[in-house]
């Protein structure tokens, strides 16, 4: 399924009211009990137990790195013995080593492709996917660049597309300067390349994105945050919260709407809807025997989508919540994977 088609499926979930049945596990696994004589009659999910320990080992998506990050700290106050490990390989990177079975949980900022799948019914990697934020992909100029007031979907699919013929800012309109652009682009393991590349290929064919002399990939955000900053003509983009972080730094443009308007990227327009086509679902994939069988990562995993987890720390690392409802419907399918 295509982002564009997946996000609309995403923003209109409503709110789910869970009733979920009280259960018995082990002391140091994450339990479900009834808040007896509270306001509403809706179970909850229990506080992870302080005497878990082990490993979560986590790789993937550099845009899901900063929410795994903040939640792995936060959940280093209730659970203290285990080590949440977190890398950034990029959403492809971070499946190739996910389906062997070599991590618990793949972060990924787009859904996983069909050949990623075979690759974990390969090695007998089951998992399961779930929702953890919105993101509006941002592209950046540097502040010093004065010129650019907005862009279409077309014309980032005519300057980004492996097809363009543009080399300078004058190329894209006459009235820009004369100057080779330097485009800072996400590498091929990158999800947020891939969802670039779809809006590309919808606007103008190319099923890929421009790889010339002046382009730079990476799939550390922080190297692209980085060139744009440095370099006066340069082009990029990349998740929202690392603008968000570094907006003395870099400009982010704004991008014309379905509607004919041009929209800057912020929590108020991806939860709206009104940053298309660039607002998207993001996502952690969670091993199903990892689940089943290390106490820790069912915690860690509850814990994200407890109150005091995704919730307390999104608007702080520059992401929108899902809608209402998905962090509960979160927890009652994380319940069907723990014994």
């Amino acid at each position: 399924m295509s982002f564009k088609k997946l996000l609309p499926i995403v923003v209109l979930l409503v709110a789910l009211s869970l009733v979920l049945s009280a259960c018995a596990a082990p002391a140091s696994q994450p339990t479900v009990v009834s808040e007896g004589d509270a306001d509403t009659s809706e179970d909850v999910i229990e506080p992870v137990a302080s005497d878990l320990s082990g490993d979560v080992i986590v790789d993937g998506s550099s845009t899901v790195y900063p929410i795994t990050v903040a939640v792995a700290e936060e959940f280093a106050t209730v659970a203290p013995e285990v080590r949440v490990s977190v890398g950034l390989s990029g959403t492809g990177g971070g499946f190739k080593k996910f389906c062997p079975g070599e991590t618990d949980i793949s972060d990924a900022s787009r859904p996983i492709k069909d050949s990623e799948k075979e690759l974990c019914a390969e090695n007998n990697v089951e998992f399961v996917e779930f929702v953890v934020a919105l993101d509006g992909l941002t592209v950046m100029v540097n502040p010093e660049n004065d010129w650019v007031t907005s862009l279409s979907a077309e014309q980032l699919g005519q300057i980004l597309g492996a097809s363009s013929t543009i080399t300078k800012w004058s190329d894209i309109d006459p009235s820009y300067p004369e100057e080779e652009i330097l485009f800072f682009i996400p590498d091929p393991d990158s999800g947020t390349r891939d969802y670039m590349t779809e809006i590309v290929e919808e606007a103008v064919g190319d099923e890929d994105l421009r790889q010339d002399e002046n382009t730079t990939f990476s799939s550390d955000d922080n190297v692209l945050l980085d060139g744009i900053a440095n370099e006066k003509y340069a082009f990029g983009f990349f998740g929202f919260a690392y603008y968000v972080g570094n907006q003395d730094e870099v400009r982010a443009v704004p991008i014309v709407n379905a509607e004919g308007n041009a929209v800057l990227p912020s929590d108020e327009t991806v939860q709206n809807g009104t940053y298309n086509p660039l607002s998207r679902p993001l996502f952690i994939y969670v091993n199903t025997q990892s689940l089943s069988e290390k106490p820790q990562v069912a915690g860690f995993v509850n814990y994200f989508f407890s109150e005091n987890g995704g919730p307390a720390i999104m608007s702080d690392v520059g992401y929108s919540m899902p809608p209402i409802g998905t962090y509960e419907s979160n927890l009652e399918k994380l319940l069907g994977y723990v014994k």
